[in-house]
This record gives structure tokens, sequence and C-alpha cells, in this order.
């Protein structure tokens, strides 16, 4: 007897099941992370079908169905429908012809075996049919999902030859669903391999490694990349202690992951380093202002609410979180603005120019080192500042 999909919500979807009908019966199964999702009991977020229909004929069916439709990836066969509670990709079969380790080159195909030893993992190659939300399963993804066991599908050397990303896309997996101990051919492989992750680009790189770092403990798995030598190809600057330590501070402190904060933790505290791997990879300006800013920490650094007046929340709770202060004093905490304007010194007899930003710098100052006291004591500031 088969395994079977359980019944979740999104199964039950009537805009999905219009969906599967107007594709034709036979010629719709759920896979990937829907269906390895909901057997985990994890909410799932997007619903993807596989077809042995080609995207032509998907896009007519779906015109003839009135279901808009968008050609996302057409050229690998994908398809979005845009239903009315959330799109589903629907992409036709298919097997690699040519792969050079950062893309591949692929065929449209009709057996749904041939499709799923296309895919990486065995855990993301079940396939469910919508009618009876039986399980197709190829490759023992059943069974490694029951014991969390990420493993790669066949020759573990080969998949990552087709696609270099897949190393780093292991150590995801594991991070967020694998038990310990972890596939040793798949590790073997990954280790073996981790040079060829020099000929990706960075971006890449940069993206799947940020998606790594915003799991729940990513620490033990990078302490594995590094002990694999897999870190040191993509992350040589990189102290997995640092991580190790915040990721407890967040727990303890209840606060959210993030994954630049941890991108910082790995990294000394170094800002001129900082910028170089945010360059590396290809970070956005303001992600780069901030991992800069984190690798300015200070442990001596205690007034959290002057921190965050001066950098901003999250730099703060960056710079809190990483050396291991409260950061109570400025959780719900409204950043106030500084009462005093040029115009007020201006009144008082000083002459526009450079001395009013002075005494404007001076007060405030004065104001953030009593914790930000209320109007009246500002003046009293702005007197003992004029007559100094």
């Amino acid at each position: 007897m088969g395994e079977f999909l359980p019944a979740a919500d999104w199964t039950k979807r009537e805009d999905i099941a219009a969906l599967v009908a107007a594709l034709g019966a036979g010629n719709a199964r759920y896979v990937g992370g829907a269906v390895r999702d909901t057997l985990l009991g994890i909410a799932v977020k997007d619903v993807d079908i596989a077809t042995p229909l080609l995207p032509q004929e998907v896009i007519q069916r779906l015109n003839d169905a009135g279901i808009r439709n968008v050609p996302t990836g057409i050229e690998h066969g994908t398809v979005t429908a845009v239903i009315p509670f959330g799109p589903v990709e629907i992409t036709t079969l298919r097997h690699d012809v040519s792969t050079d380790g950062r893309r591949a080159t692929v065929a449209f195909a009709q057996d749904w075996q041939e499709d799923a030893a296309r895919r990486d993992f065995t855990i993301n190659a079940l396939y469910a049919d919508p009618a009876t939300l039986e399980i197709a399963d190829y490759f023992g993804g059943w069974d490694d999902l029951q014991v969390r066991c990420v493993r790669f599908i066949g020759d573990a050397r080969e998949r990552i030859r087709e696609d270099h990303l897949r190393i780093l896309r292991y150590f995801r997996f594991q991070a967020r669903f694998g038990s310990l101990p972890a596939d040793a051919t798949s590790e073997n492989a990954c280790a073996e391999l981790a040079a060829t992750l020099k000929g990706l680009s960075r971006e890449r790189i940069g993206m799947e490694m940020m998606n790594l770092l915003v799991l729940p403990d990513p620490a033990p798995t990078v302490s594995r990349m590094a002990e694999l030598g897999v870190l040191a190809i993509v992350l040589p600057e990189a102290d997995c202690a640092g991580l190790t330590a915040l990721v407890a501070e967040e727990a303890r402190q209840q606060a959210e992951p993030d994954a630049l904060r941890r991108l910082a933790a790995l990294l000394p505290a170094d800002a001129d380093l900082a910028s170089l791997v945010a360059a590396r990879f290809r970070l956005s300006t303001a992600q780069k202002k901030r991992l800069m800013s984190a690798a300015r920490r200070d442990a001596s650094q205690s007034d959290a609410r002057a921190l965050a007046y001066r950098l901003g929340l999250t730099q703060a709770l960056d710079r809190l979180l990483l050396t291991g202060q409260s950061t109570a004093p400025i959780i719900g905490w409204e950043i106030p603005a500084f009462p005093l304007k040029g115009g007020q010194i201006v009144a008082r007899g000083v002459s526009v120019g450079p001395e009013v930003a002075r005494i404007l710098f001076a007060v405030e100052d004065r104001w953030v080192a009593e914790g930000f006291p209320d109007d009246q004591r500002v003046q009293q500031l702005l007197n003992a500042v004029l007559t100094y």
C-alpha cells in the first residue's frame, strides 16, 4: 500500500482544484516543497505542480479555463497560474541535456521518474496525485524524510557537478531538515568538490549563505562546513564561535533570527573587512552600511538607548546582541526627536553659522547622556552651554 499526503488546507483550495481540472486528469502532480513540508507538518508557502504537458499546452488550457497565467520561466518549462489564494508554478517534466555547474540545458520529458532524477535531494522529489493524494516516491524520499536524512539523488558528485550551488543548498537543507549524523556520502561529495564553488557568481553564493544563516540555528551546520573545508571557500574569514555565541544570545533574549547580524557574527570586528565581504556577496548599500556598523561593535557601549538614538534601532540591536548586552531598554521604545532647533539658538543672540551647529551638538550630547529629559531640561542645558 502506498503512502498518502495528509489533506492539508492548501490541498482543499478551490482555486487549485480548478487549476488541476483545467490541466486535465493525470496531467498534474504536486511536487517538491509543498509535499515535503506537508509531510513534516510545516506550513506551506508555495505550491508547485509538475505536468507532462508542454508549456504552450499549459497556457492554452489555462486560457480556455479563464485562468490568468504568466510565462515566468517558459524557457525552462515554467508557467505561473495567478489564482485567488496565491500563485502556483506549473513546470513541464524535464531532463538535463547538458550542464556546466552553473546552468543547465533541459529538454522536456514525459516520464515522472526522469523528472525526479534531475532534482537535488530525495526529500524534494516526492510527488502527490491531486485526486487521491497518493505519493509517488522514486528515490526513497519518504523514508529519508521520516529519519530527517538529507541525501542527494543518485550519485552525489554527479548532482553537484550539474549545479555547484547544490553544495550550499545541501548544508541549508541539512540545517533546516536534517538530523545527525548527516549522510556521509553527501558530506564527502561536498568536501571533495568544494572548490567548484569558486566558479559561481558571488551573488548566488551570498544569497544561499544568507538563506542558511536566517534559519533557527545554523551554527552547528556552519561549523560542519568549516570542518569539511567548504566554508573556507566562500567565507575564509569566518569564525564559527562568534555565530554560536550570537545564536545563543538571540535565544536568551528572544530576538528574531537575522541573517545579516549572523554574518557579522562570523566576521571579526573590522569594518574594512565587512565592506569587502559585503561587496563579495553583492549586498545592497543599506546592508553594507549595517554590516560595517555591526563590525564597529564595542562591549563598552552599554547605554542601549543612546546607541539606538545614534544608530537606529536595528543597528543598535545588532551591536547589543553581538556583544551580549541587554536589548530590553530599547524593545518597544520610540526614539525621541531632539527638541532643540537652530532657530532657538539664533534667537538667543548667536550668529547664524558654524557656532549654531556646535551648540546644537553640545546640547544634544548632554541631552542624550542624561537619558533624553524634557524640553524644560533642554533649555537648562542650552543655558549651560551658552554660558560655558
